[in-house]
């Protein structure tokens, strides 16, 4: 934790705090690892840690009855895992799945709603992130149903890259349907549609991201319209 406090937060949310807020919150949180796979609440389970994540991906999937799970947001270091504690409700309306392994700060639930009691800086910071992620998700309901799905692929890889921080990482073709909400075959021909294009490598659920600017073209507007309000509200 000494090492912790002596660094600049990574978190786009404890980056609002003056110094002495961050310090002050640190004495409250422990570090942890994120390892890919780990799920961090199930859908329904009260919620007992809050996740302040510094690097790594946290994927929220959401249960469809006679289906596969969904994802339908994204977690990285502009945000926070366990966001509906900041509205008083305890219980997760979502899985909370480690896709990109990373570090975090961990809270308690208890700890966490005492803290934005007393710290309207906090309070506004999780604010602006809680309305980012609710254009997130929204975004994502109506991308789903009017785009096309190679174009959502190149949309959700550019959202993984960015909070990956890396050209690689690993997404299994099974995740990727549920990315998508789609089958797995479906997730082939979207990714070999994108390879063909020479703007991705994808082989045995490593995918490289070959050219950036190209795989922003491939994506629908839904990624900029996002990220624009990311910009706006988390700077």
């Amino acid at each position: 934790m000494l090492a912790v406090r002596s660094t600049p937060a990574a978190n786009s949310i404890l980056r609002t705090l003056s110094h002495k807020g961050y310090q002050h919150l640190l004495t409250s949180c422990k570090q942890v690892k994120l390892n890919y796979g780990d799920i961090l609440c199930e859908t329904g389970d009260k919620i007992r840690y809050v996740y302040f994540v510094n690097s790594g991906l946290v994927s929220l999937l959401t249960p469809v009855a006679g289906y596969a799970r969904v994802e339908v947001g994204l977690v990285g270091c502009e945000g926070m895992a366990g966001i509906s504690l900041l509205m008083g409700i305890g219980i997760s309306p979502v899985r909370m799945l480690v896709q990109g392994k990373g570090i975090a700060m961990r809270m308690k639930a208890a700890q966490f709603s005492s803290e934005i009691k007393y710290s309207p800086v906090l309070h506004r910071g999780l604010n602006h992130y809680l309305y980012v992620l609710l254009a997130q998700v929204s975004q994502t309901a109506a991308c789903n149903i009017h785009h096309h799905i190679a174009q959502r692929l190149a949309r959700w890889l550019l959202m993984t890259q960015d909070r990956a921080k890396s050209d690689e990482f690993y997404l299994t073709q099974d995740f990727l349907s549920h990315m998508l909400g789609v089958r797995r075959v479906s997730v082939s021909t979207a990714a070999a549609v994108l390879q063909k294009k020479n703007l991705i490598q994808y082989s045995r659920g490593t995918i490289t991201v070959l050219n950036r600017k190209g795989l922003e073209r491939a994506s629908c507007q839904c990624y900029r319209a996002v990220n624009d309000i990311r910009d706006r509200m988390l700077g």
